[in-house]
């Protein structure tokens, strides 16, 4: 066998890496950005947590996306919140367009702090870079023993059409939900508004697990699971999703697409981060959160045996003695899989296919990483 063909099969392989040392190899990545030491490592760490949630869409295959935003003067490396609207239980704070890693956990720290404060707070986050999966900011909260409900949506992003619609009209618009429980692991509830998130659709056209063949609408109208109708592809540049003729789909049909509008109201038009459309805007997250603390509620009604943690621990347990379908696949909670993932992957590593490997390689070779860093991160 020659050399070339030897090579290209090294290429054509998934690449199997430990979470810290590809935690590491991200972070080095955004060091060669404008970004700093601190701000590069929370991306690395942040990304590479995703991917060990299971969640690969808002993993380190965003790292090129996100090298391009930088180096386009879309996305800002270290910025602070600009404060907004200070009143008590309700704040708005301004991300101005930072890494979503940066700006989005600080926003989150403000909403915690004024929410053991007051009982409770309401904080908007406006123009904010990619934030990522959103369900790490509900386990902030939890881990802090604090409920919380956080809407997103993407300002100028139309990936998706309504229900009955092949027309795109929104985004993939996440939520996420989380509810801590004293002594078991908190409760977290994390999705996209979409049947798939456009970063799985990105997956599974890097080689990565196929989409459900319902997670998208052709331009002509036709239910598919062909992940190449959301994008328009040119020579030497990363697909666009923006542009392509078709549209991802609203999960729960009439349902997820109620959801996602109110994604676009509460987390785009009333932080003033903007919407969909038809408004042209800047690319940018918004984030609408809200924080209760229940211990505080449990104080003002004078709750018994154990309040709000004796109660959702009473229901969790009768929640779990639901009988299976399949016996051999017991029923789980919402953030079951994610752990289970998570354990997985921190023993075994975090696979990634050949080509989302390769997208991320392209990546650091744009930001300047030298190419022996590259072959030393994958284990060359």
């Amino acid at each position: 066998m020659s050399e070339s063909s030897t090579n290209n099969d090294a290429a054509n392989r998934d690449v199997v890496i430990d979470h810290e040392r590809l935690a590491e190899f991200i972070a080095e990545i955004f060091r060669h950005t404008a970004c700093s030491d601190a701000e590069a490592a929370r991306i690395g760490r942040s990304l590479v947590g995703a991917n060990l949630a299971g969640h690969d869409s808002h993993g380190v295959i965003r790292s090129a996306l996100y090298v391009d935003l930088l180096a386009n003067g879309i996305q800002l490396a270290d910025q602070e919140l600009k404060v907004l609207i200070d009143s008590g239980a309700l704040l708005l704070v301004d991300g101005q367009y930072g890494m979503g890693q940066t700006v989005g956990p600080a926003a989150v720290e403000l909403g915690i702090e004024r929410c053991k404060e007051l009982g409770v707070a309401v904080a908007g986050l406006r123009n904010a870079g990619h934030l990522g999966r959103i369900g790490e900011y509900a386990e902030m909260a939890a881990a802090e023993g604090l409920v919380s409900v956080h809407f997103v949506n993407v300002a100028n992003s139309r990936l998706v059409a309504p229900f009955g619609a092949k027309a795109r009209r929104m985004g993939t618009n996440p939520c996420a939900y989380g509810a801590p429980v004293a002594g078991r692991r908190a409760v977290i509830h994390d999705f996209a508004t979409s049947v798939v998130a456009e970063g799985k659709a990105m997956v599974a056209l890097h080689g990565g697990p196929a989409v459900p063949s319902n997670a998208l609408v052709s331009g002509d109208g036709e239910i598919t699971g062909d992940p190449r109708v959301l994008y328009t592809f040119e020579e030497g540049q990363r697909p666009n999703s923006m542009d392509g003729p078709g549209a991802l789909r609203a999960m729960g049909e009439h349902k997820g697409s109620g959801i996602s509008v109110m994604c676009e109201l509460l987390a785009g038009a009333l932080t003033g981060t903007g919407t969909a459309g038809p408004r042209r805007v800047r690319f940018a997250n918004g984030m609408l959160s809200v924080y209760v603390d229940p211990a505080q509620v449990d104080a003002a009604v004078g709750e018994t045996d154990d309040g709000y943690n004796g109660i959702a621990a009473d229901y969790l347990d009768w929640f779990y003695e639901a009988a299976a379908i399949d016996p051999g696949e017991p029923v789980k909670l919402p953030g079951d899989v994610e752990h289970e993932r998570r354990q997985h992957r921190v023993a075994n590593g975090i696979t990634l296919p050949a080509e989302t490997w390769e997208s991320i390689c392209g990546g650091a070779r744009a930001a300047g990483v030298p190419e022996a860093t590259i072959e030393a991160a994958a284990g060359n």
